[in-house]
Parts: structure tokens; sequence; C-alpha cells
């Protein structure tokens, strides 16, 4: 199964990833945005751009996953921002005709909540300057029914958020483990293993 985790920047999907993983025994997480990271890798600067937009980010994201799912018997999580109804059937459209199981979920929440989980990760709205650009058109699109299974997060913890999307999956999660103090140092772990430089 792929449980892809989509929402807007900032909302906590990769957080949820996570949490999917350590309490899914035999789960991988599969991010998608390590293909876009190669492609700006490859590429001159001056030819950089949403790296959504080539075809070859699209084309990789679903093999690699096709791949994955095809000879990995755990679940594989995929948390990334898919808004274009045209990519997320070039992706997850096609991933369901090769005949795997797909399971879709957003991750919405109030304007004003992902501004402030946006400066609690950098401390700074300048450094997300990206993300808050496309906040507004991200979240509006998110809560169409071409992007259901919502789920609101806005008054939830991160085990929580886990725990709806396992839920929505058919998927039987490890209790959460550790206090409030432990929780926080996971998200952190999180957070600093995913900042890009």
């Amino acid at each position: 199964m792929l449980v892809w985790i989509n929402g807007t920047f900032g909302v906590g999907k990769t957080q949820t990833a996570y949490e999917l993983h350590r309490r899914l025994p035999g789960s991988v997480v599969c991010d998608p945005e390590y293909v876009g990271l190669g492609l700006h890798k490859m590429t001159p600067r001056a030819l950089r751009s949403d790296f959504q937009r080539h075809p070859a980010w699209r084309q990789g994201v679903f093999e690699v996953l096709d791949l994955v799912l095809g000879k990995h018997k755990g679940v594989v999580v995929a948390p990334m921002t898919l808004v274009e109804p045209a990519y997320y059937d070039e992706i997850l459209g096609r991933l369901r005709e090769a005949g795997h199981d797909v399971r879709h979920f957003a991750l919405v929440a109030d304007r004003e909540t992902v501004l402030a989980r946006l400066r609690q990760r950098s401390l700074s709205l300048r450094r997300e300057a990206f993300a808050v650009d496309r906040l507004d058109d991200c979240l509006e699109r998110l809560r169409t029914p071409a992007f259901a299974e919502h789920v609101e997060t806005d008054r939830l913890t991160v085990p929580q958020v886990a725990e709806r999307v396992a839920a929505g999956a058919g998927l039987s999660l490890a209790p959460s483990t550790g206090g409030p103090l432990r929780r926080r140092l996971r998200r952190i772990g999180v957070t600093i293993r995913h900042i890009r430089l």
C-alpha cells in the first residue's frame, strides 16, 4: 500500500509520515522531494524552477514508487504537496492503474495555523517565502473534492494526525510511546534531518 500524504507546505506532512513510519513496522518513507532535489542538482541554476513542472520529476516519482511498491512488503509513505490534478493523475492515477493500492490524504488547516507552523519550523517567514507565496492557492485547491480524503489538523497533535490517516487507510498503528518531551525531540530530529540549505 502507498499512503500519499498531501498538504500545503508546513502543514505537517513530513512529521506525519515519520510518525506513521515509526509506528508501522516494516514501513518505509519514500519522499518524492528527493527526486526534485536531484533534478535541481543536475541542472544549471538558470534552468531551475518548480521541479514538479518537469515531466522527468513526475516520471521519476512514478517509477521509484512503482519499483518500491512492487518489491517492498511493507507500507510505503510518501509526503508531498501535489495540487495540480493532472500531476496527481500522472503519478497516483498511473500507480493505481499499475495495480497498486494507493491511499491519498490531504492534511488541511487554517491559514493562521499553517503560518504559525512555518514560523515554528524556521523562525522566520522570509526563509519560507516559497511556501507562504503558494499557501492560499494550495489551501484552496487541497480543499476540493479532487483531493479528498481531508484530515483537519488544526487541533490535532502529530500522533493524532497519523492515527486519523492510519484509520482512513485501514492500518493498525503501534501505540504512541514516550511523553511530550520525547515526542518534541522526535519532531525536532525530523525537522533537522529535512533542512534544505
